[in-house]
């Protein structure tokens, strides 16, 4: 009898001892920068950019190559406190290199740690996003955003 009051007590306490799963269901956890292109006489027609390519400078690995696309979600530096992509497109059919227009996006910010949870951990929130452009890019529809904490939406509008 003792001994199986023992085990019962043993086999309890390993039960109530055992943690809940934690699973993190932000993917991702820090947001990228959601971009969308727009035709440049209009606030409300889509322009996807045709044979696009976008590259972060000092990096030789494109994010998208030769697409065609009318938005997009990029991953900002959460090291630094600007990150500057060159973006490429080229509206020629069979096009050469050398008909890519290139155009310049810096995005600069303020990045800062937040606490989500015990199995998500931190995630980067991205304060006084600002941006500048040269090249192909008309205008954005935005010349500063207050903070990037979520994807969910696009965050600037690019005229083309």
């Amino acid at each position: 009898m003792k001994k199986k009051i023992i085990a019962i007590l043993i086999l309890f306490s390993i039960i109530s001892s055992c943690e809940k799963d934690d699973f993190c269901t932000l993917n991702p956890v820090t947001p990228n920068l959601v971009l969308r292109f727009y035709e440049k006489a209009s606030i409300d027609d889509l322009k996807a950019v045709t044979r696009f390519s976008i590259i972060a400078q000092g990096k030789k690995d494109s994010l998208f190559i030769n697409q065609s696309t009318d938005s997009i979600a990029i991953p900002l530096n959460s090291l630094t406190s600007e990150t500057v992509y060159i973006l490429k497109k080229n509206e020629t059919d069979n096009g050469f290199l050398a008909d890519n227009q290139t155009a310049t996006l810096t995005i600069k910010y303020e990045p800062e740690n937040d606490f989500v949870s015990r199995s998500c951990g931190f995630r980067v929130i991205f304060n006084n996003v600002s941006f500048e452009k040269t090249g192909w890019i008309d205008r954005l529809s935005v010349n500063q955003v207050e903070s990037i904490k979520t994807q969910n939406n696009a965050h600037v509008n690019i005229f083309h």
